[in-house]
């Protein structure tokens, strides 16, 4: 074998990437707990709180996480038993449904993200300066259309048209 497959920069990219993800969830966890919340419940929650009119449809908040369809479902189950979301009928799809974050739920998300941007200030966006950070959002941006390219369903409000 003329060149060594183990040594091969996507290996180590791909490795680092995996560090880095484990560690920071792993103290994101830690952090999130101190404020009654799971860190997929506070993604479903954040993904919410930044759409158009703080909701998704429940196949597009699937689209946006790491979770099944069944997934969200379980966790909206839980987020609406703990009154910090509730579902909306879909008014043009009646086999749609929409999770829509409450004023409870916005401020659980007040209250824990001063520790979380810290958090992420310390151990992630902090190490980087402007330029980096800016190039990391560019590449990170890139992969996430590569490998979900429905990681944005739902999030920009629908086009309204008009016949004139």
């Amino acid at each position: 074998m003329t060149t060594n497959l183990f040594e091969d920069p996507r290996i180590t990219a791909i490795g680092l990437f995996y560090e880095v993800y484990s560690g920071l969830t792993g103290r994101f966890a830690v952090q999130l707990e101190k404020h009654a919340l799971s860190a997929v419940e506070f993604e479903v929650l954040m993904r919410l709180a930044r759409s158009p009119g703080r909701q998704l449809r429940m196949t597009d908040l699937s689209a946006q996480t790491s979770l099944s369809t069944s997934g969200v479902t379980r966790v909206v189950d839980r987020l609406e038993r703990a009154e910090l979301v509730h579902r909306r009928a879909c008014p043009n799809d009646r086999r749609s449904s929409y999770a829509v974050i409450t004023n409870s739920g916005l401020a659980r998300l007040e209250a824990a993200l001063p520790d979380h941007l810290s958090l992420i200030e310390d151990l992630f966006t902090g190490q980087l300066d402007a330029e980096q950070l800016d190039h990391l959002l560019q590449a990170l941006r890139i992969i996430r259309d590569a490998v979900n390219p429905c990681a944005t369903a739902g999030s920009q409000p629908l086009a309204v048209t008009s016949e004139a």
